[in-house]
């Protein structure tokens, strides 16, 4: 309006002309055609023009070897009392560097919460498995899964017969385990860890309990100590986990899947209990070294 207004009254009043175009631009002309440049944001990181899809630099896989049955387990490294904030911890690794890394650890004896039940006679024992989000190549096995619960109890239920529960009355016993990455028996591992954990935070025990896992191929071999591979077959017969306390040649545990016949089972437990009794050694040797880093060692003065 006042641009239509300014149009027909300029002829009229000349001596005001020039005055009024002046007030009418500041007034009007600049706040409507200001452009000022909006601020950079300073925290924003530009991403490349162009990009690729990162599975150009994968390292091809190897061919898959000729199925033959395998009676030896893999590569074990176990090391204890590695995590500081934890009272007994342990990280298992088997396979070598690209093999199944389990991680454990271990808390209590603390007061019970519950003060009923069995909490009169002896300890409870609280175990929990877990998988990490980037611990599988396929498909996740995420937090509170039906298949954690399940292994959780299957853990619970094996590490029992070790441990010496009357010895803590009214307490409760936490046990956690992190599967870090799974390239096959990761169940196993997480046996052998839980256990290592116990006997390192101090836990009586009657033994340690040592996990080795079996499955059985499409033409019917046993293959000990199997890979993610060998249990991810299409036409793979099942798979078989045991835990064993070697020192009493006691089985505290068993897991199984698959159809298995009498025959098969009864040789595929006796390959895991000796799969179990190769492993004996590297986990009382790792015990070992970590008592002998928990102890001080005198230093002897001058003569």
């Amino acid at each position: 309006s006042c641009l239509i207004l300014y149009g027909f009254y300029e002829p009229l009043f000349p001596p005001y002309s020039r005055w009024f175009r002046k007030s009418l631009s500041r007034a009007v002309y600049k706040p409507l055609f200001r452009y000022e440049a909006m601020p950079g944001d300073s925290r924003r990181i530009r991403g490349p023009e162009e990009s690729r899809c990162p599975l150009l630099y994968a390292i091809p896989e190897p061919p898959e070897p000729p199925e033959q049955a395998r009676n030896e387990p893999r590569p074990l490294y176990a090391r204890a009392g590695l995590l500081s904030q934890a009272k007994g911890s342990a990280y298992i690794e088997a396979g070598g560097g690209g093999g199944t890394k389990v991680l454990s650890g271990t808390s209590g004896p603390r007061e019970a919460e519950r003060r009923d039940g069995p909490g009169l006679r002896g300890a409870r024992l609280l175990c929990e498995v877990r998988w990490a989000p980037f611990a599988r190549l396929g498909a996740r096995c995420g937090s509170g899964t039906g298949l954690e619960r399940e292994l959780s109890v299957a853990l619970q239920e094996s590490l029992e017969p070790a441990v010496r529960l009357e010895r803590y009355p009214r307490a409760q016993i936490h046990v956690w385990v992190v599967v870090l990455e799974d390239r096959g028996s990761a169940f196993a591992g997480a046996l052998s860890a839980a256990s290592l954990a116990l006997a390192d935070a101090g836990i009586e025990m009657y033994d340690i309990v040592v996990g080795c896992a079996l499955s059985r191929g499409p033409g019917g071999c046993l293959l000990l100590d199997p890979s993610d591979r060998d249990e991810g077959r299409p036409r793979s017969g099942g798979c078989l986990t045991l835990a064993l306390m070697p020192a009493l040649n006691q089985v505290c545990g068993l897991l199984c899947n698959g159809e298995w016949t009498e025959e098969s089972v009864s040789q595929a437990v006796r390959l895991c209990m000796e799969g179990c009794q190769r492993l004996y050694p590297v986990l009382q040797q790792c015990l070992v070294r970590a008592t002998k880093r928990k102890i001080s060692v005198p230093q002897s003065g001058p003569a």
